[in-house]
């Protein structure tokens, strides 16, 4: 295995942490407006004129008497909620308290201009103006009732050209997260591929497959998406049935996909080499897309054009060059003809297919789990763990 430097290392989430939000406001209308929205996302929040001392009663710095109407006091305190939700009108009575991630500016008013200014002052990350930022505070509400921390690492793969190995590839980059560790969740983004469930022997596996989700809009709950997908090797598995539906909306793939995210660990995408409207949705939330390519010159002219549909959309895109490399190529000269870094080789095992016919899942050991180890390694960083 060579290549793959700067890949975009970071932690993947860690799973649900859970909680109940903190909204501080005095303005009636507006406490409304958000006990409602709350309700909404099934949130029970705590409610205070001013910041919360730690532990969640008193007042904070500059505060005038709080209360908590949502809860006993001593639920939540301004460092532990896991969202802050700070009314326009309690803007100047936060301010000087600590900084921290999660805290929204929420108001009403449309046409304020200096609404940014008191944003930066209590160092809120974004400015929620209602009626318009419903459907947004919504859904982060709705994210601390799962628990959402931080998103999965998404990784696409796809092939350069027919027969490139990209759903291999796909199922064992999700096989080797699954064993070391990782909440994993396989989808496969291609309707004409085959089914990943058939590829890791599951295909009698009880769960939802694609088509049960096709008339899915606006958010899908993460919680319910994992527990209804089949269970294979220790990962959960979002493929097609052996219907003749193959398509599934815009709308659907972008929600579904997105709530696989929401839990966390890692999600990886079997993708087809044509980029629709569908597969665009998908591509957008990716957080890197492997192109895996053959070492040869008509499967490199043949991948620049998928390569140059796919960086339509997808903030990154490395190579993978598969099997022995010909006709004067090496794996740099590849993915120096593609115009994108190379993220490894995998070299070709000759007996993997009928190890897979014979029911063991590609990645369960040899080269290609070896590359797989290595690329977590350097994406998911060191203390992650991947299997020996």
């Amino acid at each position: 295995m060579a290549g793959g430097g700067g890949l975009p290392a970071r932690t993947a989430g860690t799973g649900p942490g859970g909680g109940r939000p903190l909204v501080i406001t005095e303005d009636p209308l507006l406490l409304d407006d958000l006990l409602r929205l709350c309700a909404a996302a099934g949130a029970e929040p705590h409610v205070h004129h001013a910041v919360p001392e730690r532990g969640g009663a008193g007042d904070g710095p500059g505060g005038d008497g709080g209360t908590d109407s949502a809860g006993p006091p001593g639920g939540v305190g301004w460092d532990t909620a896991p969202l802050v939700l700070v009314g326009d009108d309690a803007a100047r009575r936060v301010r000087g308290a600590p900084r921290r991630e999660g805290v929204f500016l929420v108001g009403r008013d449309l046409d304020d201009p200096f609404v940014w200014q008191r944003a930066v002052q209590i160092g809120a990350e974004e400015v929620l103006r209602l009626p318009d930022a419903e459907n947004r505070l919504v859904d982060r509400l709705a994210d601390v009732v799962e628990g959402a921390g931080r998103p999965a690492l998404s990784v696409g793969v796809i092939g350069g050209s027919g027969g490139a190995g990209a759903s291999t590839l796909a199922c064992a980059l999700a096989l080797r997260a699954a064993r070391g560790g990782q909440r994993t969740v396989l989808v496969d983004g291609d309707p004409l591929g085959g089914g990943m469930d058939v590829l890791l022997g599951g295909e009698a596996a009880e769960g939802l497959r694609w088509p049960d989700f096709a008339a899915s809009r606006g958010r899908v709950g993460a919680g319910a998406l994992e527990e209804s997908l089949p269970e294979l090797h220790a990962l959960r598995v979002l493929s097609w049935d052996r219907g003749d539906r193959v398509v599934v909306p815009p709308a659907a793939m972008r929600s579904v996909v997105a709530a696989a995210r929401r839990r966390g660990g890692v999600v990886v995408v079997d993708l087809p080499r044509r980029v629709d409207e569908a597969v665009a949705e998908v591509l957008a939330q990716l957080d890197l897309v492997l192109l895996v390519v053959p070492g040869e010159l008509r499967s490199v002219a043949a991948a620049g054009r998928v390569a140059a549909g796919v960086r339509m959309v997808a903030r990154d895109v490395r190579v993978v060059v598969r099997g022995r490399c010909r006709q004067g190529l090496d794996a740099e000269a590849v993915a120096g003809l593609l115009g994108a870094p190379l993220a490894g080789e995998v070299p070709v095992e000759l007996g993997l297919p009928g190890r897979v016919a014979e029911g063991e899942p590609p990645g369960a050991r040899g080269a290609l789990a070896r590359f797989c180890d290595g690329f977590w390694q350097r994406a998911l960083g060191p203390a992650q763990g991947v299997p020996a």
